[in-house]
């Protein structure tokens, strides 16, 4: 009886434990559809950068781009529309929001194949969410150029 009670208090920890909290699924309902990246600006410094993001593209190729998160599945793609600069195509990714230790959410995401497989393996990326609204949504990775911090701001909408 003692070790059936203890192996159910202990099953409950851990599920409790690997729960996600109602914000994080409330935001990931918001997420879910079709946004476009209107923006990616520098905070933090002055000058101009030239940033390749998510080992991808230019920044500039971003500007524009449709992304679109499926919350059911934690299943997405970004589409980069192609240009001189730009190797457009779409790229599927796997994605979640997560609660990070600092007490803020953040979006995370890796690309996989068109299996859902990964494809390298565990590299990913995380933006900190700034804020998500049903129209808008502002993430931002902090970075370091020449010694320097940078905040890297990605402004989206639908």
């Amino acid at each position: 009886m003692i070790k059936s009670s203890l192996l159910t208090i202990m099953a409950s920890l851990l599920l409790f434990s690997c729960s996600t909290t109602k914000q994080v699924r409330d935001d990931r309902k918001v997420v879910d559809g079709t946004w476009t990246l209107d923006d990616v600006g520098y905070e933090e410094n002055e000058g101009d950068f030239k940033a390749k993001l998510f080992d991808d593209a230019s920044a500039v190729c971003f500007e524009g781009s449709t992304w679109f998160f499926r919350n059911n599945n934690s299943t997405g793609s970004y589409m980069i529309q192609p240009g001189s600069l730009c190797s457009g195509g779409e790229r599927n990714i796997r994605w979640s929001i997560i609660e990070n230790q600092g007490g803020g959410q953040q979006l995370q995401f890796k690309y996989i194949d068109e299996k859902k497989n990964d494809i390298y393996g565990r590299t990913g990326y995380r933006l900190d969410v700034v804020s998500i609204t049903p129209s808008q949504m502002l993430l931002k990775s902090n970075v370091t150029v020449d010694g320097s911090p940078i905040s890297v701001t990605y402004e989206f909408s639908r």
